[in-house]
């Protein structure tokens, strides 16, 4: 994964997954690492749907 932020989840992830890093609170770096998988995942389903209307647009 790039070092680019991708969107909100993404963000929100990156900020509780160092705070649990530097706490030591390992629930709180989980959360982050989900909010991230989240946040991939969203970005994921965004490109997806922009390649599907190029491709329903070229009539």
């Amino acid at each position: 994964m790039s070092d680019e932020v991708r969107n909100k989840e993404d963000a929100k992830g990156r900020v509780k997954e160092a705070a649990g890093d530097l706490t030591g609170d390992r629930d709180l770096k989980r959360e982050g690492k989900v909010d991230r998988a989240s946040g991939a995942a969203k970005d994921g389903i965004e490109r997806l749907t922009d390649k599907v209307k190029d491709v329903l647009r070229k009539d």
